[in-house]
């Protein structure tokens, strides 16, 4: 079940969900609106490893916008920080975002419950496109979850993306063990 604006609201006044900051206007039938942070980052090498820890450039969004190319990932990041403890957010792109031809995530749509955090975006682009910082980028759903949660995202010991950060963070894959 999704989540209608009432049910998020209700959500956000019992602590449930956390959305910081909140803007009223960016909350829509059955979704919250997110935005581009000023913050960017790309992998240094060009071939990027799996089991190891890949290193990343980290540079700001000028006020005139920055041009994506296409055949890079770009990872960004959500102006809003948030916190969920008894739904599932997910973390769709904005259809007029889409319209331009910008992935916003390969794979990570789905967040836990529990989690704290800025969102890292995947950011990809089908041809050159000039983004802003601030600028609309994606939405967030929230579903209701069934059951009881026995350990949330942020009391995990596996958790690999629980440090607050309004920057961009780059794949923590090489701490599994695999």
């Amino acid at each position: 079940m999704i989540l209608s604006d009432t049910s998020i609201l209700s959500a956000i006044e019992e602590g449930d969900i956390v959305i910081e900051p909140y803007v009223r206007s960016c909350l829509g039938t059955n979704s919250y609106d997110v935005h581009l942070s000023p913050f960017l980052a790309c992998y240094v090498d060009e071939v990027i490893d799996a089991k190891k820890h890949n290193q990343v450039d980290r540079f700001e969004i000028p006020e005139e916008g920055i041009v994506l190319r296409p055949g890079r990932t770009y990872l960004g990041s959500t102006v809003e920080y948030t916190e969920t403890r008894r739904y599932v957010p997910f973390l769709e792109g904005k259809s007029s975002v889409g319209r331009l031809g910008i992935d916003i995530h390969a794979t990570a749509g789905k967040g836990d419950v529990g989690f704290c955090n800025h969102w890292t975006l995947e950011i990809s682009v089908s041809q050159p496109v000039r983004v802003y910082a601030a600028m609309p980028i994606g939405q967030l759903i929230y579903f209701l979850v069934e059951g009881e949660v026995a350990v949330d995202y942020s009391s995990k010991a596996s958790a690999k993306y629980n440090q607050r950060t309004p920057e961009p963070v780059e794949s923590m894959m090489w701490k599994n063990n695999f």
